[in-house]
């Protein structure tokens, strides 16, 4: 599939998306939970400005879902601790296998 000049020039970013159901969970594995917001509605709201904020300054961003287990199996097999570094690590290595599957 070819891609035209300007999708091909845009750097395309993996963005930690969580659902609802996930939120507490993600908090509750997290070594920095201290440093995530206290609901997942304060996430969503303070996530969506960022989105924008991103998109803005001319990155695609694309949202990647993140379920807690498998983010902490990938985080065991990767000898990582579960936080910030982790989770946007997690994210890159998704969207990659999400763009080798469209492929």
């Amino acid at each position: 599939m070819n891609k035209s000049k300007e999708s091909q020039n845009k750097m395309v970013v993996g963005f930690a998306w969580y659902r609802p159901e996930q939120w507490q969970r993600v908090r509750d594995i997290s070594a920095d939970a201290d440093a995530l917001e206290d609901s997942y509605e304060e996430w969503l709201r303070l996530a969506e400005a960022k989105l924008k904020e991103l998109g803005s300054s001319g990155l695609h961003v694309k949202k990647v879902d993140v379920d807690s287990e498998q983010l902490i199996l990938w985080c065991n097999e990767q000898g990582l601790e579960v936080n910030s570094q982790a989770r946007a690590r997690y994210a890159g290595e998704k969207l990659r296998e999400l763009d080798r599957d469209q492929s």
